[in-house]
């Protein structure tokens, strides 16, 4: 199996632990009956977030986006870079207040129950850079990301043989288009 190069490893701003807390606790907190629920999910949250963020990471390789994440149920997802459509920025005023952007990672023929993004990401460091890091790695293995053999196949010209049998094959697709051709005028008119 080919090992893959990481070009680059998402940092995750601190504060989207505050950005996953504080909009509960100031829910909880409006109502005088549930201040009590707010200080002990507040206890809890802090504690289960920061287990969170340690088992958090997105890693773009050379071939593939690698995403990391969960506590109870940790996913493992790898999305070849190839099958990448749209890396979708999303911001709420929420994450703008605390200066955070999520993006949204979205693939052909994805298999989201939901028909949603296949990965939501929150709180990296810098995510337009990072979004932008992905789509020119997508983009350059696209234009020029075949493996070595594939390249050289590519880039040397066709023999003899193979440029005589690839006019044959044009010539006949030729002929039978004018044959269609005739055909058809001869029936319209």
């Amino acid at each position: 199996m080919n090992e893959s190069t990481i070009l680059r490893e998402a940092q995750f701003n601190p504060k989207v632990k505050s950005y996953w807390i504080w909009p509960t606790v100031v829910f909880l907190c409006i109502f005088i009956v549930t201040i009590p629920i707010a200080i002990i999910y507040y206890i809890i949250a802090n504690l289960l977030i920061d287990k969170y963020l340690e088992n958090i990471s997105c890693t773009l390789t050379d071939r593939t986006l690698d995403i990391k994440k969960g506590i109870l149920n940790k996913t493992e997802s790898t999305i070849p870079l190839e099958k990448i459509t749209d890396l979708q920025l999303f911001q709420g005023p929420i994450m703008r207040y605390f200066g955070l952007h999520g993006f949204k990672v979205e693939t052909a023929g994805q298999s989201s129950p939901t028909g949603g993004a296949l990965v939501n990401i929150v709180g990296i460091v810098d995510t337009k850079d990072f979004r932008q890091s992905v789509l020119d790695q997508r983009d350059q293995m696209g234009s020029g990301g075949q493996s070595a053999p594939q390249a050289l196949a590519a880039a040397q010209p066709l023999s003899q043989s193979q440029s005589d049998a690839s006019a044959e094959i044009l010539s006949d697709i030729r002929d039978t288009l004018h044959r269609i051709e005739q055909n058809i005028s001869k029936n319209e008119g």
